[in-house]
């Protein structure tokens, strides 16, 4: 039985956009002889829809969408499509309204429903607000070949892998039990560094304790923060990798079921990046490229500030909508060095993009004599520093409006961490692209940049980074070095250490505890920032849930 894996990149909300995707994906297997086709979750409407499923009308055009995709598949081909079911019973026996479920469409007709049983409330998944889990063990049979089917979460239940169980099932299991021939995973499994590495890893552990051999399907793209990386994949029954398609971006990849042996035979193997820079510089081209199509942006603006950061944005930008798309704001202000010009020209000329310049000085002068008055009698401090960030930013707002341009925010995990940016300044935008990496990792990027082209000026990289907003400025005058500082937010934020067992790694408790009072005092300003593009397993988006208000 030949079987094709549909890696696709659906727009949320799109039901008409998606189904013609699916066809279009099903009329090209059907050509190639394929038997079945697979989706990923919840491909119909895009994953995750949210609080679109509260919208009864949504749920009813999802409906009608999916039996009219079942009537336009070629015949002959079964396909497995992601859609919502609703939950009947709810009304008279409680529970919540719908399924996250799994189609199979053949011959015109949705021949088979199976809903998801584990639904996941940790990091970015909030999927008990909106479903029910469902209940039996799901699997089909075709052509004579038993296929147990899985919904995402299905999967990450395997107690002897993780060290523990996190729900009460684990369907793998359920599914080897009754014997099935095949097991497939149909999945939205969201981006974070390594990840791709740790689904082979998990099913190669599955496989070698159920013995069955098994397919994983994949979404692909960018939604909102969230980045979707494909890396779809097949083990044989020895948890041997036969086929991987591309990373992120779509694919069509095909595996045989060899009925005699009851395994899957060899196929296409697409490498993954031999780095962890290689691997985020794609996810966040990707993330960039997507979030900028998808909310129907064709240009982008940020601030170019000679500084390392804006420099690795305008440079992931460029790559992901094209030199003549990206536009690199100057805004030099009287504290503004000469480097910090000749750095953000250079690296405009090497990446291709336009510039403007506007100087702020004569604007500044403006706000000193507004604010005379009132300020008369103080110190020149952090509210004189802000009002520079803050003019930039109304600068750089009323060019993303005037031109309808995605305004890019430039500002780092780091930054962010500890609340080194200014609200409505910096931090102004449609999209943080690099709030998930750390500085160190911002060095590490441009690095590797550097090592096969010549995008970022050398300056740039080995200055001491400043925001000059007063003279003689730079960041380490208010934070840790960096690799201090990112190693103990790595161990906070990630590691979700205490400050003493911080303290115990050989780090001074004042510093410690200054960091720590930064985060939580900074999460006032964390949640009016624009989204950032998610490539951790713990970034400052829909995942992270802390209070404002609060005595840390």
């Amino acid at each position: 039985m030949k079987i094709a894996i549909a890696q696709l990149n659906p727009i949320i909300g799109d039901l008409l956009g998606n189904a013609q995707k699916i066809l279009e994906a099903a009329q090209k297997v059907a050509a190639e002889n394929t038997r079945l086709l697979l989706t990923p979750e919840l491909s119909l409407c895009g994953y995750p829809p949210r609080d679109l499923l509260l919208n009864p009308s949504f749920v009813e055009t999802m409906g009608t969408t999916l039996q009219q995709l079942a009537r336009d598949l070629p015949k002959n081909l079964a396909v497995l499509v992601g859609t919502v079911e609703k939950h009947l019973e709810a009304h008279s026996n409680g529970g919540k309204n719908l399924y996250n479920s799994m189609a199979l469409l053949e011959n015109g007709k949705i021949k088979q429903i199976f809903h998801k049983r584990l639904l996941p409330t940790y990091d970015v998944f909030d999927e008990r607000r909106y479903f029910e889990p469902g209940l039996g063990t799901n699997y089909f049979t075709l052509d004579g070949i038993d296929i147990g089917v899985t919904i995402c979460e299905d999967l990450w239940n395997d107690e002897e892998f993780w060290g523990k169980r996190t729900y009460a099932i684990n369907p793998i299991a359920d599914l080897a039990i009754i014997g099935v021939d095949l097991i497939i995973n149909l999945s939205a499994s969201p981006y974070s560094l390594g990840k791709p590495q740790l689904r082979e890893k998990m099913l190669h552990h599955s496989i070698l304790r159920f013995q069955q051999p098994m397919i994983y399907t994949n979404q692909v793209g960018g939604n909102d923060d969230l980045i979707f990386d494909g890396n779809s994949f097949a083990l044989n029954r020895n948890g041997e990798l036969v086929c991987r398609a591309c990373g992120f971006d779509v694919d069509l990849a095909f595996v045989e079921f060899d009925i005699e042996t009851g395994d899957l035979q060899p196929s296409s193997i697409i490498p993954i990046p031999e780095t962890e820079d290689s691997e985020i510089w794609q996810a966040l081209v990707l993330g960039v490229r997507d979030y900028a199509q998808k909310c129907r942006f064709t240009s982008s603006v940020l601030g170019l500030s000679g500084g390392i950061d804006s420099a690795l944005v305008a440079a992931i930008a460029t790559a992901a909508l094209g030199k003549d798309n990206v536009l690199g704001m100057l805004m030099p202000s009287p504290y503004s060095s000469d480097h910090s010009i000749s750095d953000a020209i250079a690296l405009s000329e090497n990446l291709g993009i336009k510039t403007q310049t506007i100087p702020i000085g004569e604007l500044m002068k403006s706000f000193d004599n507004a604010l005379s008055g009132m300020f008369a009698g103080t110190e020149f401090g952090l509210a004189e520093e802000n009002i520079q960030s803050r003019i930039r930013g109304n600068l750089l707002m009323a060019v993303a409006n005037k031109f309808g341009y995605l305004l890019l925010s430039t500002g780092n995990k780091s930054e962010m961490a500890v609340g080194y940016c200014t609200l409505y300044g910096d931090m102004n935008g449609g999209l943080a692209v690099i709030a998930d990496l750390p500085k160190t990792r911002v060095y590490s990027l441009c690095n590797w940049l550097n090592s096969s082209t010549t995008s970022i000026p050398p300056n740039i990289i080995t200055k001491a980074p400043s925001a000059e907003l007063k003279p003689g400025q730079v960041d380490q005058d208010s934070l840790p070095p960096y690799d201090i500082l990112d190693d103990i937010l790595q161990k906070l934020i990630h590691n979700h250490q205490s400050s003493a067992q911080i303290v115990a790694a050989g780090y001074d408790a004042t510093v410690v505890n200054r960091v720590i009072q930064l985060v939580a005092r900074a999460e006032f300003k964390r949640r009016q920032a624009p989204p950032g593009l998610k490539i951790t397993d713990r970034a400052f988006g829909t995942g992270w849930r802390m209070p404002i208000a609060s005595i840390t």
